[in-house]
């Protein structure tokens, strides 16, 4: 009979060598503390979300 291995009996592998840093914001390929953020993550809101409307009237505005 084989005794059950249980979680708190493996060591963590600290020696890997694809550990990354932790906490908050290191995940995130930007970086939301700079200066001028909140306007280029509005602005980019912004264009994604009138993009459609405004290609809708440019569709429906040009000459035939």
């Amino acid at each position: 009979m084989a005794a059950r291995r249980g979680f708190h009996s493996t060591r963590a592998q600290l020696a890997s060598p694809y550990h990354y840093p932790e906490g908050p914001r290191s995940n995130l390929p930007f970086n939301p503390l700079t200066k001028w953020f909140a306007l280029r993550y509005w602005s980019f809101m912004a264009l994604g979300f009138g993009a459609p409307f405004l290609v809708a009237a440019w569709q429906t505005l040009k000459d035939q």
